[in-house]
């Protein structure tokens, strides 16, 4: 309950003072490239259930392929290039903790692809809780992108080395979770991007 409030009243603030720089990047990705503002792609969300999440785009509109971004990917817009860097693509999901489908920190949502691929007692314990927009998996593998790249199947690489890692840590965290927690992770997240910037 708490934390839930604590979601609602940081993210509520949060888009209201943001409000001029999104408008700002909202603008300048339309402006970028044709297509729409917002990407939106079926995510998992708590207990299983799935919900549309809320990104700025930052590929060229339709763009096929993986759901895996891999190194210097020619999908990423120049605009989508910069919003990666610092993280900035992330901020929309806002809209998603105030509509209660995500909170500020939790483990990250992965589309149905690879959570039907979830061994059954992890998939529980990690679904347990509102995935998030940072959380501790997340800040361990800031190089997942190049990681991928490195390798000969981005997608295997991905399935079998990096997923099982972030699936151990989203149920870590399911079991773990409480409000300080949190707030040691986006500080955590806050440092991060500060040195990104």
């Amino acid at each position: 309950m708490l934390k839930r409030l604590f979601d609602v009243l940081v993210a509520a603030t949060g888009l209201l003072l943001l409000a001029p720089l999104l408008l700002g990047l909202a603008l300048w990705i339309r402006l970028d490239s044709p297509g729409p503002v917002f990407f939106r792609q079926e995510r998992v969300g708590r207990h299983g259930r799935l919900f549309r999440i809320h990104k700025f785009r930052t590929m060229v509109h339709g763009a096929a392929g993986l759901p895996l971004t891999v190194g210097a990917d020619a999908r990423i817009t120049r605009a989508g290039r910069w919003l990666r860097a610092r993280r900035l693509d992330e901020l929309p999901q806002l809209i998603d903790v105030l509509q209660g489908t995500m909170s500020l920190v939790g483990p990250r949502p992965e589309v149905p692809r690879y959570v039907a691929l979830y061994p059954p007692a992890l998939k529980a314990r990690a679904l347990a809780v509102r995935p998030g927009i940072t959380d501790p998996a997340s800040l361990a593998h800031l190089d997942e992108a190049t990681r991928l790249a490195a390798a000969a199947d981005p997608e295997r690489e991905y399935v079998e080395h990096i997923l099982p890692r972030k699936l151990q840590a989203a149920a870590d965290y399911a079991e773990q979770a409480s409000l300080w927690t949190d707030l040691q992770v986006l500080l955590r997240t806050l440092r991060v991007l500060l040195g990104r910037g």
